[in-house]
């Protein structure tokens, strides 16, 4: 659990941080003059994070196993495919903390505002079943719950694709409209 926790923290905040620093040294208005359109631009500024939480995503799964003793008894594909799917909400988060903050301290303050309430609400420090009923069908929008789920399945039980294909759908339903719904207020901000 910690292992989603950290990944979901490092990305989120740092996605957020760095465009906002754009805004801040006054950076981003060079980029927009430059022919390089905003899609580009996204991805020019989250694929560096996503491939930083891959590598958290091998050294906290390597760290768990030699160091914690966890056992690791399912496919080192899964957790790395879930990673990336995970990996859209969380980037398609900072975007869109990004869009709504102006300064690198309201970025880091509305990171932490999102991700208490989200890491709480996916199973890490109490089961879901034990929460409210209405608060469990809130948890459905959580892509940190799924991502849970698929790190625990894999790491402590085992399971494979044919077990966990309904999270990895969730994760990739939610990562899609994150980045959709990040990339036209990012677009929208640029015009």
């Amino acid at each position: 659990g910690v292992i989603v926790n950290i990944l979901a923290l490092v990305t989120m905040m740092l996605t957020a941080l760095a465009i906002v620093r754009e805004k801040e040294i006054g950076t981003m208005e060079q980029l927009i003059v430059t022919p390089v359109q905003p899609l580009e631009l996204m991805l020019g500024k989250t694929i560096p994070f996503a491939l930083v939480g891959l590598f958290h995503t091998g050294m906290l799964t390597l760290v768990a196993s030699v160091l914690f003793g966890v056992p690791f008894r399912g496919s080192l594909l899964l957790p790395f495919g879930g990673a990336i799917l995970f990996l859209m909400t969380t980037l398609g988060g900072g975007l869109l903390v990004s869009t709504m903050v102006r300064t690198q301290q309201q970025a880091m303050m509305a990171t932490f505002f999102v991700f208490f309430p989200i890491m709480l609400l996916s199973g890490f420090a109490f089961p879901i079943r034990s929460m409210p009923e209405a608060i469990q069908w809130l948890t459905y929008l959580n892509p940190v719950r799924y991502f849970m789920e698929i790190v625990r399945g894999v790491f402590l039980k085992g399971l494979g694709v044919n077990e966990l294909w309904v999270q990895l759908l969730a994760l990739a339903g939610i990562g899609v409209a994150m980045i959709l719904v990040s990339a036209n207020r990012f677009h929208k901000r640029l015009d």
